[in-house]
Parts: structure tokens; sequence; C-alpha cells
């Protein structure tokens, strides 16, 4: 979620939104949006382009989840990742990004307009399902997180039994986030789900997780790590100057701040 690095004053944007709620709005999206060209949440690409690239082949077909206007699909496609599909909810940002790739020749690249809690696809038939900061979402108002709502609960799973669902046998799921692993697990290691769950951290300020979920490879140590309960990971608070002004300052916070 780190402002755009650009220089440019055009693509300089001011913090989002004064309460998280409007994140549950898509009429908020579709306004941002439209006025909006670019905007990485949880860094860009080149910051954990190295953690990518050993999980994903140039020959694997990718499915991104809440693409937005991130241009984490181009990072992808210029590492020889060209079988991309990327969707988004709201429909301003998917007429936008198509725009955006078709001039830059990125024909491949396809973008719809859908919704990831219900995704159109059939099933076993993407290698890698990715996502960044867009999970993060579904935790607005959440409430307490060792106890969230129930309707936070409802639309985790729907999402997460989506992506189970469309993965190939043995496809992998990446979600890049600033969620605790504490508070991931119970909803990855749900025991409907035949993935295995393991997770990197990075970044110089805020501490992001990046999860790689395996599916077909859930172990019994992963059902041991899904009724454990540690105490959750403390983030750092030495933060660059840049994270303190950026959005994801404001979105962690906030739903972090029952931790």
């Amino acid at each position: 979620m780190d402002a755009d690095q650009n220089p440019k004053a055009s693509e300089k944007k001011t913090i989002g939104p004064p309460t998280t709620s409007a994140y549950l709005d898509p009429h908020y999206w579709d306004e941002r949006f439209s006025d909006e060209e670019h905007y990485e949440w949880l860094k860009d690409y080149s910051h954990f382009r190295h953690l990518v690239q050993p999980h994903i082949k140039p020959n694997s077909s990718v499915l991104e989840l809440g693409c937005g206007n991130s241009r984490l699909s181009e990072g992808l496609y210029n590492d020889g990742i060209t079988a991309i599909t990327c969707i988004d909810l709201s429909a301003v940002a998917v007429e936008k990004m198509q725009e955006r790739l078709l001039l830059k020749g990125y024909k491949e690249v396809k973008v719809l307009e859908a919704d990831m809690l219900d995704l159109p696809f059939s099933n076993d038939c993407f290698d890698v399902v990715i996502e960044k900061a867009t999970m993060e979402v579904l935790f607005v108002n959440s409430g307490d997180p060792w106890n969230p709502q129930p309707e936070t609960v409802t639309k985790v799973m729907a999402m997460l039994e989506g992506v189970h669902r469309v993965l190939k046998p043995d496809g992998l799921f990446i979600s890049v986030s600033f969620g605790q692993p504490h508070f991931r697990r119970p909803f990855f290691n749900a025991p409907q789900f035949t993935w295995s769950v393991e997770w990197i951290t990075f970044g110089d300020g805020f501490h992001y997780f990046f999860y790689i979920l395996r599916k077909g490879k859930r172990s019994s140590a992963d059902e041991e790590l899904s009724q454990s309960h540690d105490k959750p990971l403390v983030p750092t608070i030495s933060m660059f100057h840049e994270e303190l002004e950026g959005e994801d300052y404001i979105f962690r916070t906030n739903i972090d701040e029952m931790d």
C-alpha cells in the first residue's frame, strides 16, 4: 500500500477516505479510479519480485484478484508471464486497465469485471492465483481480530473457497498482505482446503507477509499450526517517511488497532 513512487505530480494522491468503511463501497472505488491513474498497495512488484519468481513459470496461467490500477500484471508480463487474467469489481478500473494494457501492447492480458467472492471461472483452470492487499478489504469493520464478525468470516471463506476451486490440483495461491499469520492461519487452514501454508516477510518499515499456499500439499504439520495459539507477531514501528504518509499506514493501523 505504499504511495506511488513515480515523482510526477499528476500521480501523487492524497491519503484515502476519512474512515476505512468507504473501502467497502463500490461507488468509492469507481470514483477513485476515475481520477487516479496508479496506486500500489503493499509495495510495488519490484519489492517482492524475488519472492514471486521461484513460484511462477513463464507458461503459468495466472489470475490476479482486485487488480485496481496496480502495475502488478505488467511486472509479471515483463518477466515473461503472459497468460494473465485480471479481475476487479469496479467497471471503471477494468476499463482503464484494459486501455492501459492495450496501449502498452500487452494484448494477451485479459481484464474482466468480476467479484472475487463469486469467481466466474471453471474448476481447476489456473496454475496461480495472486492477490495483493485485496483480501484486506474484507476485514474492514471486522471487529475483534481474534473473533471476527460472522459476516467477515463468511466473505473471507467465500473468497478462499473460490480460489481453491479454480486452482489446478497442484496450483498455487499467493497472498501479499499485512495480515499477521496468527490471524490468517485459521482461515487458510480451514478443513475444506488441501493446501499447505507458509509465509515470508519482507519490507523495510512495515513487515509485509508473502503467503504461499500449495494446493494438494497439506500435511499434519499444517493441522497442528491451525490449532496453535502463539502470540501474534508484533509489527515493527520503524517506518520510512513515505510509509507514514502512505495509505497503508491508515489502513493498517485501523485494522490492527485491537491487536
